[in-house]
């Protein structure tokens, strides 16, 4: 038993290493510094690039183009339809799953800070939460997967819901241009109180915005069961402690939905463990415990 537990993940060692890939990854898409500077939105090349996560065309320092702002742009302005972007999508699906969601998108990485918020968290019931996380694939299909199906290239989710576009391009822009202050409206009041209620919901409810409402989540899911990557938990060895079940930011009985197309495979649970019965591959290749 003792070298089970020399060898057990350290949480706060594998807490910071996935707080840096957050913070590097959020650097990188967002790293145009200028663009903050002078409140001027950056339209190099780099823009034709999608990124596989929620990080606003619009915002100052993108680098990059949104998935979903990009599909719904290509048909309104220049009427094609986006296989581009939907094999990009599929493709950091098959490679990682909902992983994407726990490691690369810089909104998740805004409300797992704000899950940090030392405030008792509260736990949804689950006659409310089960159906409620049902939500994230009507916004999917309603706006998203219908308005590029049909050809509509107004980006609906991105005008009327995103909220991570409001945090990283709608207030950045607002507070440097007084023109564009000048010309707010319903619309921008909506999206502020909506991102309003996201963020203050994340700090007692931990990646709620996640459970919900995002579409991305939704798209990944479909990939989760045959992903890469993989966790898994060797059942013969759990004690049911259920630390698991307490550390993990989306409210799973991880023992039974650790391959559930909700988890994120952020890696706490596997952290917290202490039988060490939570192990990670990659392609069906074990990833070391200490990796």
């Amino acid at each position: 038993m003792s070298g089970m537990y020399r060898d057990r993940v350290d949480p706060v060692k594998q807490g910071r290493l996935r707080l840096a890939i957050q913070v590097i990854t959020a650097v990188f898409l967002n790293g145009y510094a200028a663009g903050f500077a002078g409140g001027k939105i950056y339209a190099g090349d780099l823009k034709k690039v999608c990124v596989p996560v929620l990080n606003c065309y619009s915002c100052p320092g993108a680098v990059g183009s949104c998935p979903i702002g990009a599909m719904q742009t290509m048909l309104g302005s220049h009427g094609r339809f986006p296989f581009y972007v939907l094999g990009l999508l599929m493709l950091f699906g098959i490679l990682l799953g909902r992983a994407v969601c726990g490691f690369l998108c810089p909104f998740g990485l805004v409300q797992d800070l704000l899950a940090k918020i030392p405030v008792k968290k509260r736990r949804v019931p689950r006659r409310i939460d089960r159906p409620a996380r049902y939500l994230k694939y009507v916004v999917l299909a309603l706006l998203i997967m219908i308005p590029v199906l049909s050809r509509y290239g107004e980006p609906v989710f991105c005008k009327y819901l995103c909220p991570a576009g409001t945090l990283e391009a709608g207030i950045p822009l607002m507070i440097a241009d007084p023109a564009l202050r000048a010309l707010r409206g319903a619309l921008f009041h909506w999206k502020i109180t909506l991102l309003f209620i996201i963020l203050v919901s994340a700090v007692f409810v931990p990646r709620c915005f996640c459970r919900y409402l995002c579409p991305l989540g939704a798209f990944y899911s479909f990939f989760q069961k045959f992903s890469f990557y993989q966790m898994e938990i060797r059942k013969e060895r759990c004690v049911e402690c259920h630390q698991c079940d307490d550390a993990c930011p989306m409210d799973l009985d991880v023992t039974k939905e650790i391959r559930s197309v909700e988890c994120i495979r952020c890696g706490r649970c596997r952290a917290v463990c202490p039988e060490n019965v939570i192990e990670i591959s990659f392609s069906g290749k074990k990833i070391s415990k200490n990796g």
